[in-house]
């Protein structure tokens, strides 16, 4: 092959292969092109159908004004009592209630509170920590223990048990207060810590709730390999389905805790004496003095001692919210 041939096969070998590159150069120009053009339309139709993407995949202004309804509805009590347990008694009956009044005086407000009649608020403090921690905490555990023991283990009655269960959450706790009543004054036990803690050891939803999580959290499997390995019952309760339960517990025992810590009705006909009230009772009692002959208004001391009351189910809320978040989805990934 001569030497001309060569020269021009080479020269139409680049020309080809620039060719090539300009024509795929070209192309994926184009297909850029429809790329845009198809997410373009995406975002159109995103925008009309409420979809904006999968991590944020509805987008209604309808829902978000009514979340936003709902969210001032639960949060206009607590900035009321905010702002009106920063008023003296004076400015809390002469100013606007979602305005602050003349002087600042909440710290003043919380010293009273502990320091009025007495410090008996601290008293109906400690009464009704007592109540929540024995009351509720015992609560807690037997439906813990007991929903398990429903959902894992198999014995005669099992299903009458399921039937009491269900036909006891039904029937609402006040129509069971006046029997309750009865029956403590019969025992001895009214106007005694123990009218409060021993019916709030019993909790019929949190039994239930318990059952129905133990079944789903905790894999039959676990358990027989467990038992195969030579781990007895309460070993395995406690070092392998506890840990497992986390969600379902704190969901119980804050049932509990609210139930327990906001009781009213009860304590109302089981005590007499101010020195066992909680600070639902004693509050209202400190409500109601201004209504009575002699009796000094107090609204201001009432809306800070509300105040006060609250924090602690607030800082246990946002103190066990993570284990309600570790539980969301579970059941979630088909096994």
């Amino acid at each position: 092959m001569s030497t001309a041939t060569m020269t021009s096969t080479t020269t139409m070998t680049l020309a080809d292969l620039k060719a090539q590159e300009k024509a795929a150069k070209k192309a994926e120009k184009e297909r850029q092109k429809r790329i845009d053009a198809d997410e373009k339309a995406e975002r159109k139709r995103a925008a009309k159908t409420g979809f904006s993407n999968p991590a944020n995949p509805t987008r209604s202004m309808a829902l978000t004004i009514v979340c936003a309804i709902f969210a001032v509805y639960c949060l206009f009590p607590f900035v009321y009592l905010m702002i009106n347990a920063t008023k003296t008694q004076s400015d809390f009956t002469s100013t606007f209630g979602l305005g602050f009044g003349k002087t600042f005086a909440l710290f003043d407000n919380i010293a009273t509170v502990f320091t009025y009649q007495d410090g008996i608020f601290g008293r109906w403090f400690v009464n009704t920590i007592l109540y929540v921690v024995v009351g509720a905490g015992g609560a807690t555990l037997l439906a813990i223990m007991g929903g398990y023991a429903l959902a894992k283990f198999r014995f005669p009655g099992r299903k009458l048990c399921f039937v009491i269960i269900i036909g006891a959450i039904s029937v609402p706790g006040i129509a069971l207060a006046v029997p309750q009543f009865l029956l403590f004054a019969k025992m001895g036990l009214t106007n005694t810590p123990w009218s409060m803690i021993i019916p709030s050891l019993v909790s019929t939803f949190g039994l239930y709730l318990m059952w129905i999580f133990s079944d789903q959290a905790v894999p039959d499997e676990l358990l027989e390999a467990a038992r195969v390995d030579g781990a007895g019952e309460f070993r395995t309760f406690f070092q392998i389905s506890l840990p497992l339960l986390a969600p379902g517990i704190v969901t119980t025992a804050l049932f509990a805790i609210v139930a327990t810590w906001n009781n009213y009705f009860l304590p109302l006909i089981m005590l007499k004496d101010s020195n066992w009230y909680p600070l639902t009772i004693g509050l209202n009692q400190w409500k109601d003095q201004a209504s009575t002959a002699g009796g000094q208004a107090i609204q201001n001391l009432v809306i800070t001692g509300s105040l006060i009351t609250i924090i602690p189910l607030v800082i246990a809320f946002l103190c066990l919210q993570r284990y309600w978040q570790s539980g969301l989805a579970a059941g979630a990934v088909k096994e």
